[in-house]
């Protein structure tokens, strides 16, 4: 069985050079990932009860499963987590590793699926992050990303809800009249509501903790947790 998406890598594959462009195609992503690092960050501090400290995730191992150019893979590494980052776009781990490289940060990045990866551990932390709307069987997908999970260990899979107020925000606004993202990006029809998730993850022994919505704050021009999961919502797991 296989979760890749070849449509969707090829699609990603093509705009590859793009993801450290501040300006770019990924552009969206840059103006997210703040709230996403703090997010993470906290959460992670919160469930393994680490004080404040100059590199708080020290030694936490953490996986990041479709870690594109490596947007969150590096500050996930400047926070002192010991990073693993996989990918099956072989285009987007080129361009990761060689950013990685050059801002002298330790990753471990790897071309492969969570089917497919071959490693002898588990890890305190996975992060799916918006990664499990591209990808071509959710179960199957999140029944081998919870393999890699070490007992006790979080997951944080953040998504677009499958409502008609996503396909209007995120699809008919973002795409077409924003033009936030090339057009193409999204597949309502791979949107996923909470509810589901959370029953798909039952059966992979991961309980949830809580689901938050994500919104784009118009009057501050940046991205807040919300308590709306129409659009975009972060759930977290805990492996049992």
């Amino acid at each position: 069985m296989n979760t890749v998406d070849k449509k969707e890598i090829q699609k990603f594959s093509r705009i590859a050079d793009e993801w450290w462009d501040v300006e770019g195609k990924f552009k969206p992503l840059h103006k997210f990932n703040p709230l996403r690092i703090n997010y993470i960050k906290k959460t992670i501090m919160d469930h393994f009860k680490i004080s404040l400290k100059s590199k708080p995730l020290k030694n936490i191992e953490l996986l990041d499963i479709g870690c594109g150019g490596g947007l969150l893979s590096e500050p996930m590494c400047r926070l002192g987590a010991k990073v693993t980052a996989i990918d099956a776009s072989k285009k987007n781990i080129d361009v990761a590793s060689f950013h990685s490289k050059k801002n002298n940060l330790k990753i471990n990045y790897k071309c492969s699926s969570p089917e497919k990866i071959n490693l002898n551990k588990k890890f305190d932390v996975i992060l799916n992050m918006e990664i499990v709307e591209h990808v071509d069987d959710l179960n199957f997908f999140l029944k081998k990303s919870s393999l890699l999970l070490k007992k006790n260990g979080l997951m944080f899979i953040a998504t677009l809800n499958k409502t008609i107020k996503s396909y209007l925000f995120a699809i008919i606004g973002a795409e077409y009249i924003l033009k936030w993202l090339p057009i193409g990006t999204h597949d309502w029809n791979k949107f996923v509501e909470p509810e589901k998730l959370i029953d798909i993850n039952k059966g992979n022994n991961l309980d949830l903790i809580k689901v938050d919505g994500v919104s784009f704050n118009i009057l501050k021009n940046q991205w807040i947790i919300s308590k709306d999961e129409s659009v975009n919502y972060i759930a977290q797991f805990k492996k049992n």
